[in-house]
C-alpha cells in the first residue's frame, strides 16, 4: 500500500522530534482519547483500540484517512470522524502518534459472545486468515492490526465493509472476504470479540 512507505519515512521522523513537536504531539493526545479511550484504550462499542497496534498499522490508517482512502465519516453512529484531525496533522505528528499508542498495551474488550458463533469462527480465521493474522488476530508483530478482542460493533463494520468491498484491502485478503456471508462476518467478530 502505499500509506506504507509514509509509515517507513514518517517512523524515522519520530526520533527526531523537537521540543515544539514533542509539545504539540503531547496536546494532541487528549483529542485521540477522547474517541479512543483513556491510552487508547477504547470505551466504545464502534470505536477501535489503539493501544499496542504497531507504529506501521496506525501510521498507515492515519495516512488512509488524511488521503481519502477511508471513509472520513463513521457509519456506526460513532462521533469517529478522522479525516479532520489527519488532515492537520504533519508527517513528524503522525509518527509520534502512531509510536506513542504501539508502545501502550492492548487492553481486549470485555464482551458476551456466542461459544457456537466462536466456534464457526475459528474455523475460518484458520482456513482464511491465520496467515496474516497469527495467533488469532493478537499479533501485532504481522503488521495486519488487532482483530482478537477489539470491541465487536467495530469488528462488524469493518469486516462488513471489507466483505463489500467499500474499504480498500490487500488483493489476498479481499479474495478471502468476498465469498463471506453475513452470517460468516458474524461468527468471525463472535471469535475476534472472544479474545481476553
Amino acid at each position: 500500500m502505499k500509506q506504507a512507505l509514509h509509515a517507513v519515512a514518517s517512523l524515522s521522523l519520530f526520533a527526531l522530534l523537537s521540543p515544539v513537536a514533542r509539545a504539540q504531539l503531547d496536546a494532541l493526545i487528549p483529542g485521540c482519547e477522547a474517541c479512543h479511550g483513556p491510552d487508547g484504550v477504547s470505551q466504545m462499542n464502534d470505536v477501535p483500540t489503539i493501544a499496542g497496534i504497531s507504529a506501521l498499522v496506525l501510521d498507515d490508517a492515519i495516512h488512509a484517512y488524511r488521503e481519502g482512502d477511508r471513509s472520513c465519516e463513521s457509519t456506526t453512529g460513532s462521533p469517529l470522524k478522522m479525516c479532520g484531525p489527519a488532515n492537520a496533522l504533519s508527517e513528524d505528528i503522525i509518527a509520534g502518534i502512531a509510536e506513542h499508542y504501539a508502545g501502550l498495551p492492548f487492553v481486549a474488550a470485555e464482551q458476551e459472545t456466542d461459544a457456537a458463533k466462536v466456534a464457526q469462527g475459528k474455523v475460518i480465521h484458520d482456513r482464511d486468515c491465520e496467515i496474516c493474522h497469527r495467533r488469532g488476530g493478537t499479533d501485532p508483530a504481522d503488521d495486519a492490526g488487532i482483530l482478537g478482542g477489539q470491541h465487536m460493533g467495530y469488528l462488524q463494520h469493518v469486516l462488513t465493509e471489507y466483505q463489500m468491498g467499500a474499504r480498500p484491502q490487500p488483493r489476498p485478503m479481499e479474495a478471502k472476504m468476498a465469498p463471506l456471508s453475513a452470517a460468516d462476518i458474524d461468527a468471525l467478530v463472535h471469535f475476534y470479540g472472544s479474545h481476553r
